[in-house]
């Protein structure tokens, strides 16, 4: 029987500018977001420099995601954040050579909590694109369910793709 990993989410610090680098930049993501330039190691530290960390004034928060020997797998985020209507759009990228090893399952459980305990939010959603086969299948084990599709909604530069919108009500 495998057992969910311990992790710990924790804010950024000025240490994290060059994983953050990094994932910014790694194109391979940007498919999945809206970024479509990079960013600069300066625009990065403003960014750590002056994010409040308060999801009220940002409307967004990035968290860190640790590993129990305090090894960084991983981010994982709200964005979108409409306190209004109490939801956040939920993002999660974890480092390549950890993937496949229960951390996002474990994360997205720990920010679940803490959307639902401390923000108290009513739902995180987060969109995929169909073809991503591993995120849906992860986002449905963490209790989401995904019967809404955009059609084009993605696009790669070369061909739009159907997104599939996941929505787990806390």
């Amino acid at each position: 029987m495998n057992t969910a990993p311990t992790i710990s989410l924790r804010a950024m610090e000025p240490e994290d500018l060059d994983l953050l680098y990094t994932l910014e930049n790694y194109q391979e993501l940007w498919e999945v977001g809206c970024t479509n330039v990079p960013f600069s190691r300066y625009a990065l530290t403003d960014y750590l420099a002056n994010t409040t960390y308060d999801i009220y004034k940002d409307l967004q928060v990035r968290l860190i995601i640790e590993n129990e020997e305090h090894r960084v797998v991983g981010i994982i985020d709200l964005t979108c954040f409409d306190p209004k209507h109490q939801r956040a759009e939920l993002g999660i990228v974890i480092l390549k050579d950890l993937r496949q090893q229960g951390y996002a399952t474990a994360a997205i459980e720990a920010i679940s909590t803490y959307a639902l305990h401390t923000l108290h939010l009513n739902q995180l959603y987060a969109i995929i694109n169909e073809t991503n086969q591993a995120s849906l299948n992860l986002f449905r084990k963490a209790g989401f369910t995904d019967d809404t599709t955009l059609r084009n909604w993605l696009y790669d530069g070369k061909n739009y793709h159907n997104a599939i919108v996941a929505q787990k009500f806390l």
